[in-house]
């Protein structure tokens, strides 16, 4: 009985887990990010639903940006995390 409650847990658990798409709103683009301007025309269709991938850029202000994008069912992008990196002097 006790392992049966504990299967039914961890199932329940698992089943709120989604590998496929994003559920959060996502960050809202800054100009050097690829949704800027709205989404890119060319839909990536070679990429799978749900994978990531990375994109650096100097935002307006000279800050390295790291985003990460997740490639939506509909081939939309959504901004998932975004990293601002230390500038680094010459000599440090």
């Amino acid at each position: 009985m006790k392992a049966a409650i504990i299967c039914l847990v961890g199932t329940l658990a698992l089943s709120g887990c989604d590998t496929v798409s994003y559920g959060g709103p996502g960050l809202e683009p800054i100009p050097g990010s690829i949704t800027y301007n709205g989404q890119p025309r060319t839909k990536l269709t070679k990429s799978p639903v749900g994978s990531a991938f990375p994109h650096n850029f100097i935002d307006q202000y000279g800050r390295q940006v790291e985003e990460t994008y997740i490639i939506q069912p509909d081939r939309s992008l959504i901004i998932a995390h975004r990293q601002y990196k230390p500038i680094r002097f010459f000599g440090d």
